[in-house]
This record gives structure tokens, sequence and C-alpha cells, in this order.
């Protein structure tokens, strides 16, 4: 059996010395051909993103120089004039951020198109060498079809043989270069497959917001001919007008707060949750309840689907299980619906308000039930969501990466509004906080200060 087996490999490594270095230098020549192609591609490509990058900054300083703009009139005083320069800047802001978004979308549509060059370019490659090694496999079932005399025979001298021999010990070593090259190169198709994923998600997500920026271009020009049609460009027909529309405090406690999760609560009990996980992180209320209200980017795609078909089924599938059966939670039951996966694959699972996937919930949900009592914590509990979000967006905020970012640009806006603008775009988006940190996150800091003012008038601290 031995000698067999000697013999099995002797003749292997001759078929390989034969055919299987033609096999290998076909891959090789195929791989240097493609990359030469698209060398040329990459350099023009990486010019045009270039180009388009520095558009997008000077637009992205020009939009935090306008908020400063409207920040400052907002600081003025309620007068006629100090409202229509608001409204005015308000419309250049928002026509900026529309070029802006525009100029993203055409980053983003080119980083897709480089992207799924890659993706091709990594397939094309992946099938010539699996073609190399199916030839040399070939070549290996061929060789033992044969037997050990017509080999040697077929070698006029005995150098030439071992010549052979060594060649085809070289050819192994290829054919297992070969075979680690392939490995390698579906991993970097996940990769290049994943980013693809995401870019696609993030295009989308930007003409989602390039819609909202439309309409509230249009809302707000609309305020503005609205104003000035009723108070005919009178500063005390304007004073009337502000008198009669200013909310109360019973007002305010009655207004609906709705939930990202689709749950609603008067403003009045939200803003009693925002305390308390404001008491025990440092967190403004007024900033949670702006990352707790209904976005309409994550309103979308909410509490609507299984975990069987949205949720990463080894990372948070098992978290999940063994949660719901603490809770006494019927996995099956509409109560334990998750957020969907999109369409691009990326997954879902995110739960209840504050929109935790459950391997994030898990690292949190000890600190939650230090704060509420409820153990275990629950991520459909009104309570616990308010708290477990005030914990996440404590840590954002005190992240190296916020940080210095905030440090970098307090000379436009304020330090802690930059913070802020950090930490919702990463509440969002994570590791790519900094593509929705004006498109996301300044919203959300806009939409805290506008809830700040409601706090005022409802605790009597604008009398």
């Amino acid at each position: 059996m031995k000698e067999k087996l000697s013999k099995f490999f002797l003749v292997a490594f001759l078929a390989l010395g034969f055919f299987g270095t033609a096999a290998l230098g076909l891959a090789e020549t195929a791989s240097s051909t493609a990359e030469n192609a698209s060398s040329t591609t990459i350099s023009s490509a990486d010019a045009q993103r270039a180009a388009l990058e520095a558009q997008l900054a000077d637009l992205e300083k020009q939009i935090d120089e306008n908020q400063k703009t409207i920040n400052d009139y907002q600081k003025q005083g309620k007068t006629l004039q100090g409202q229509i320069n608001a409204l005015n800047a308000q419309i250049t802001k928002a026509n900026l951020q529309i070029k802006a978004v525009n100029l993203s979308l055409t980053e983003l549509n080119q980083n897709i198109s480089n992207t799924q060059a890659q993706i091709n370019k990594t397939e094309n490659n992946i099938d010539t060498h699996k073609d190399a090694i199916t030839r040399l496999l070939q070549a290996l079932y061929e060789s033992d079809q044969q037997n050990m005399v017509s080999i040697v025979l077929a070698n006029k001298n005995l150098s030439d043989f071992f010549s052979s021999v060594n060649n085809l010990t070289l050819a192994q070593t290829n054919l297992r270069q070969t075979l680690d090259e392939i490995v390698k190169l579906r991993q970097d198709l996940l990769s290049q497959k994943q980013e693809l994923s995401q870019e696609k998600t993030d295009t989308e997500n930007l003409k989602a917001i390039q819609v909202a920026q439309q309409q509230n271009l249009k809302a707000t020009q609309n305020q503005k001919s609205s104003l000035l049609k009723e108070t005919k460009g009178k500063e005390s027909n304007y004073q009337k007008i502000l008198a009669q529309n200013k909310a109360t405090a019973a007002q305010i406690r009655t207004r609906i707060f709705e939930l990202i999760g689709g749950g609603e609560l008067t403003f009045a009990k939200a803003y009693d949750y925002a305390k308390l996980a404001s008491g025990a992180t440092g967190v403004r209320p007024a900033f949670l309840l702006s990352i707790l209200s209904r976005e309409s980017l994550l309103g979308k795609n909410v509490g609507r689907c299984s975990y069987k078909t949205a949720m990463n089924p080894t990372r948070d599938t098992p978290i999940f299980l063994a949660l719901l059966a603490s809770l006494n939670i019927d996995p099956s039951s509409q109560l334990a619906y998750v957020s969907c996966a999109n369409a691009h694959g990326a997954y879902g699972g995110a739960m209840g308000p504050a929109q935790f996937i459950p391997s994030t919930w898990k690292l949190y949900a000890d600190e939650i039930s230090k704060v509420t009592g409820n153990k275990p914590a629950n991520p459909w509990n009104n309570s616990d969501a308010f708290v477990a979000t005030g914990l996440y967006i404590q840590d954002l905020l005190g992240s190296q990466s916020c940080k210095s970012y905030a440090a970098a640009n307090q000379n436009v806006l304020p330090y802690q509004s930059l913070l802020e603008r950090c930490a919702a775009a990463k509440y969002y988006a994570g590791g790519n906080w900094y593509t929705y940190r004006l498109w996301y996150g300044q919203p959300v800091v806009d939409k805290a200060n506008q809830f700040e003012q409601d706090i005022a008038v409802l605790t009597g601290a604008n009398s």
C-alpha cells in the first residue's frame, strides 16, 4: 500500500510538472492583464472622487457657517425682521444641503460602480484560479492512468526524470498557493459585497434625506410667505400673532410623543422618562427625546419583521431568544417583532423604542436594571428604553472621535452642539457616522433645541 501511494505521488508530481505550470501561467497572465486594464480606470475614478470631496467639503463648511447664522438670529429675540432673517437663512441652508446631498449621491454612485467593478474582477480571478486547478487535477487524473515504466521511458536521461520530479514539487507548491489565493479572494469578495450593500443603503437613505430637505425647503418658503401675508410687514401685527400662537403648558403636556418603535406617549410622560435617564447619565432630556422621537429614516423599517427573517442568526438570535424567554414573550408574537433587514441583505433585528440589537442590549442590560429596577431589562419597556438610550449616548458623547470632531470645529459652532451632532449620527449609523453628521445628526440637535423650548414652557422656566 505504501509503495502504491509513493508511486501515485510521484506520478502526480510528474503530471503537474508537464501540465500544471502552463495552467498556473494562464491564471497569473489573466490576473495580471485584468489588473493592468483596470489601473487607468481606478486612477481616473480617484481623481473624480477627490474633486467631488473637495466640492463637498466646501459646501459643508458653508452649511455649518449658515447654521451659525441661524443660531445667531434665533438669539436676537422674536421680532418680525429677526424671524424673516432666520427663515431666509434656513432657506439658504436647505438649498446648500440639497446641493451637498446631490454631490454625496454622485460620489456614492461612483463608489458603487467602482465596488461592483472590483467584485466582478474578484469573481473573474476566482474563476481563473479555479480553471487552473481544474487543469491540474485533470492532469493528475490522466497521469494516474499511465504506468511507471512508460513515464520513466518518456525521459531519455535519468537526470531528466529527476529534474521533472523537482519541477513537480514546485508545481505542487504553486497549487497549494493557488488554493490559498482562492480562499483569500473569496474573503475579499465577501468584504466587497458588504461594502457595496452599505453604499447602496447609504444612497437610499441620502435620497430619503434629499426628499425631506426639499419638503422642508418648501415648507419654510411657505412659512415665510404666510408670515409676510398675515403681518403685512408690520411689527405690531407680528407680535399679536406671536402671542396667539405661543404654546401653553397644557397643550404641550397633552401633545402626543411618538417613539421610534411605534408607541405613543404624552409629551409630559415622555419627559418624565427622559428625566429619569438624564439623572443616571447626564444627557440632557431634550436630546434623549429627540433621539427617541420617530425619525423618517428610522420609522420606515421598525418592528415589522420576525427575527427569523431579519436578525443575524449567529450573533444576535441566541441572545434574542434567551431574552424573550426571560421576559416570557412568545417569539412568534407581534410584540417580539424587530426591524427588518434592508433590501441589500444587511441585517435588521433592532428592538423596541431604543432600536438596540440584542447583542448591544446585552452589554447595557445590567446597567439599565440598576437604574430602573426592572430585572431583566426589557427593550420594549419605555423606561428601560429611555435609560438604554441615555447610557449609550453617554458613551458616544464621551468617545474620542466625537470629542476630536467637536474640538476641531468649535470655531464655527458650539462644542456641545457638535458633540451631540456626532453622537446622534453614531447612534444611527455607527462607524459610518461622518456621512450622516449633517444630514441626520444636525436635525436631531435642532429637534432637541425645539424640545428644549417646550420643556421650558412645561416647567415654567421661560416665564
